[in-house]
């Protein structure tokens, strides 16, 4: 059988709970292998009958004497059934409303129960939990009678369902295709079990030594593949002639005048990050960088003159936003900065149509559609940088001599749709860039394809923003600070523009704590702030409404802007100089900074305010980090450490980036896995069984985009 086999394909009762395993992740018999317990139930003790005592929780065998129902006083069903273990003494052992078990266990059926034990009509009983009928005293137990594994569940998926399946995989179906692919050398000098064990240890363990080797080779292959995949990808990167070497010397009077022009001097990272950019453009291979910044670090800017390169070098540039508020933004931005110097920037997004044309953009003579909103025509075919949302993958809309392509916030494309990009043109020169602060160790083991730069410079007279957390019992007094802050006037008659952040659109009856955005608008505009403008952002918005509530936010008509975390990224405006955050207990730290950016744009001294009614002192301390604390990435680790890494995976996207057994938090086996990848992948073709393995593990998890 192939470990690929789809387990629809196995039986009824995998095709009818196909939709259960897929919530968990499960579509696959290597999906289910590798599915691996969150922890063990010790129940290897066989206790004897005559040694039981109430409250504790106990294993016991024997062969059955005797089954029946019983009723309590309010005529519901308790099934009992008695057994008799080896000493000869009986244990009374009940169910309650599980009518179906006297069918399956008879008289003479040998039977191992767990369960918890109690005094019941004056007998030691056992309320059974879990039971197997076994074909004589010495069969193998699954559920009872070891170290029981226990999984993450899914409503209508029990731990009993999984582990029967698993079982069943280990031993019958799957048997013969437990391939070990790891080399010999590796496995010895890291003391590895061998693939088919591991497997087997990990899910049915002889003891907790076994179960924990198990899991230890399961964590080390899912790193070791994770990195040697991108190891692998980065030299056939590496590998790829560009057509694009772009030259930088003899355009050295044209990029001081560009940065002469810029309203600002760029900081000391900003100037590293462009030598890095430079001699990747120079190489004989396509650029493939990450940038990563906090916001207001100047990512665009750097962007902006690396885009400038390529245009006097002849080319065109795509930059892409995941947004169209985002879009609009970055058009501005880089149409401000480069248009002075005869750059022509077009706008593309949703609201975009692209006329079919027998012209790539960027050439001369192309025929005018006039059904589209956008046209590649005669009269814009010269344009130099295109910016724009994923309307930039259309398929009708190509690009001549593309060399050069930025993503920004990259990790909300998807891998495939950044590889349609980078097919517009003949290996162009690719910058991805992030806000998301990313821990070292996620680095490491999620980006390791990339080349990295890090902006941990913000520029010149910018200010540090004031960060507080405030308790359910300073809420009014922060109202009325808030209030006070609004009327402040500077010298050009500019008052202060506030946000206030909810997590959800509507309430939830699962997180009834937290302020439905909604819901704090009416609250905020009726009570609280009458006095002032206030608008409602949030994602359910048509686009056009977006686009109308930020540029009078912007214009200064809106007071106050109530919105959803869609604001994280994408708004900038200058008078926003305090950030409102409600609930900030349901936020990781690195999405409270990311929020915390979108004030302080301008040169104000700017507020961030951290509302939560969340009482745990744990919660109070981690929220406090971002009163000191003032570097995304420096929170990053933080979170790491204090949340762990399922914080991360709302915000970062590289293939399937949640790790199912290893953890991000285990920097040494992170650091030994890459070591062991580096090394191997000079020879790597001298082990087929890995190549094989790579290649379908890098098709289902990092594209090769």
């Amino acid at each position: 059988m192939d470990l690929k086999t789809n387990l629809s394909t196995l039986g009824l009762t995998y095709k009818f709970n196909a939709k259960k395993l897929e919530k968990l992740g499960i579509k696959t018999v290597e999906d289910l292998l590798l599915y691996v317990p969150s922890r063990y139930e010790n129940l290897s003790v066989i206790s004897k009958v005559n040694l039981l005592q109430a409250g504790e929780k106990a294993t016991v065998k024997g062969y059955v004497l005797e089954v029946k129902n019983t009723y309590t006083k309010n005529r519901k069903k308790i099934q009992q059934i008695i057994i008799q273990d080896k000493s000869g003494r009986t244990l009374l052992c009940i169910w309650f409303n599980q009518v179906f078990i006297l069918r399956i266990i008879k008289p003479g059926d040998f039977l191992s129960v767990a369960g918890k034990i109690i005094f019941f009509q004056n007998k030691i009983t056992m309320i059974v939990e879990e039971y197997e009928v076994l074909s004589d005293e010495n069969a193998e137990t699954v559920h009872t009678g070891r170290l029981v594994p226990v999984y993450p569940e899914t409503r209508g998926l029990s731990s009993k369902w999984i582990r029967n399946r698993v079982k069943e995989l280990i031993t019958n179906k799957a048997k013969d295709s437990l391939h070990e692919y790891l080399p010999e050398n590796i496995i010895i000098k890291n003391e590895l079990l061998d693939f088919k064990t591991s497997i087997e240890q990990s899910h049915f363990p002889k003891n907790e030594e076994m179960a924990k080797k198990g899991l230890a080779r399961l964590a080390f292959d899912e790193l070791f593949l994770i990195q040697l995949s991108a190891a692998y990808r980065k030299r056939e990167w590496q590998t790829k002639k560009t057509s694009h070497i772009l030259k930088i010397s003899p355009f050295k009077d044209e990029l001081e005048k560009l940065l002469a022009s810029l309203p600002f001097t760029l900081t000391g990272a900003q100037k590293n990050a462009l030598k890095d950019i430079s001699a990747d453009f120079t190489s004989a291979s396509p650029m493939n960088r990450l940038l990563e910044g906090d916001v207001g670090s100047g990512k665009t800017v750097v962007a902006a003159i690396a885009m400038y390169i390529a245009y006097l070098n002849g080319f065109t540039s795509v930059f892409m936003a995941p947004t169209e508020i985002l879009a609009k933004q970055h058009f501005d931005t880089i149409n401000n900065l480069l248009s002075p110097f005869g750059i022509k920037v077009c706008l593309i997004t949703g609201g975009s149509k692209i006329g079919i044309s027998n012209q790539k953009a960027g050439g001369k003579k192309s025929k005018k559609n006039h059904n589209s909103k956008f046209i590649i025509s005669d009269s814009n075919t010269d344009l130099d940088i295109f910016v724009g949302t994923h309307a930039l993958l259309n398929k009708n809309l190509e690009f001549e001599n593309l060399g050069f392509v930025v993503i920004d916030e990259q990790q909300r494309f998807g891998v495939k749709q950044r590889s349609v990009l980078r097919d517009k043109g003949l290996n162009p020169h690719f910058l991805t860039m992030t806000a998301t602060p990313i821990p070292r160790t996620v680095f490491l083991t999620l980006y390791g394809d990339l080349d990295f730069s890090y902006l941990d410079e913000m520029p010149r007279g910018r200010q540090t923003i004031k960060t507080w957390l405030v308790p359910s019992v300073k809420r009014e007094p922060a109202y009325k600070w808030i209030k006070d802050k609004i009327m402040e006037q500077d010298e050009k008659g500019s008052k202060n523009q506030v946000f206030i952040i909810c997590p959800f659109i509507e309430e939830s009856e699962s997180m009834i704590t937290v302020k439905a955005a909604v819901k704090e608008y009416e609250r905020l505009k009726n009570s609280v702030f009458k006095d002032f403008n206030i608008g409602l952002l949030h994602g359910k918005l048509k686009s056009k409404e977006k686009d109308k509530i930020i540029q009078d936010f912007r214009e200064g008509k809106i007071d106050i802007l109530v919105a959803t975390p869609v604001v994280e990224v994408g708004i900038d405006i200058k008078n926003a100089t305090i950030m409102l955050i409600e609930a900030a207990e349901r936020f990781g730290l690195a999405q409270l900074h990311q929020l915390r950016g979108r004030v302080g744009r301008g040169n104000k001294q700017s507020f961030c305010l951290l509302f939560t009614d969340a009482k745990s002192e744990k919660v109070q301390e981690r929220l406090k980090y971002l009163e000191t604390n003032h570097l995304g990435a420096e929170l990053a680790e933080i979170d790491l450490k204090l949340r762990g890494p399922g914080e991360l995976f709302g915000t970062l996207q590289h293939g399937n980036t949640e790790l199912k057994i290893a953890s991000f938090s285990d920097f040494e086996l992170i650091k030994k896995t890459k070591n062991e990848a580096e090394k191997i992948l000079p020879e790597i073709s001298l082990y087929p069984a890995l190549i094989k393995k790579i290649k379908t593990f890098r098709e289902e998890n990092i594209s090769s985009d």
